[in-house]
């Protein structure tokens, strides 16, 4: 009966931590945004290695988060909405774009400002878009092939 017991409550002491690493883990995430924080649409070519809760950043400075990714049936792009922080006025003429950590490390989403005297209102679209770059195409245009088109064979000498 004392194991019985002894186990009962080992069990119930693994339960209660594993219950306190998922309240710890999820009280960072906040999937409708920031408090404080207003909505900007954009539409990529390419989300690859953005979900959900990606990171946006201004100058490498988190400014905001990837709130929503559907794709859009009519065009075949990416749709995202990314809550940027109040105090951050954005110029209507601001680009967007998908960057890398390095070979390694993950993406995240960048906004480069623009200069434009007008802001982006809250709901406003972010047009000058660049989506995600894919690392194997790039390493197969540098060897000069081409993965969807087999390599020309090389021109014969002249006589």
């Amino acid at each position: 009966m004392a194991e019985n017991r002894a186990e009962v409550l080992t069990g119930a002491a693994v339960l209660a931590v594993a219950l306190g690493f998922v309240l710890y883990a999820t009280q960072g995430i906040n999937l409708t945004g920031p408090a404080g924080s207003y909505p900007l649409r954009a539409s990529f070519r390419s989300v690859e290695g953005i979900t959900v809760g990606s990171d946006v950043r201004l100058g490498g400075v988190k400014v905001g988060t990837i709130t929503d990714l559907t794709l859009n049936p009519q065009t075949f792009f990416a749709d995202a909405v990314i809550a940027v922080q109040d105090n951050i006025q954005l110029p209507t003429d601001s680009a967007i774009l998908i960057s890398s950590e390095g070979l390694l490390g993950g993406n995240f989403v960048e906004i480069l400002p623009g200069g434009a005297p007008d802001n982006l209102a809250p709901g406003d679209e972010i047009e000058d878009t660049q989506g995600a770059v894919s690392l194997i195409s790039l390493l197969m245009a540098f060897v000069g092939g081409n993965p969807d088109k087999p390599a020309e064979a090389p021109a014969a000498p002249a006589p």
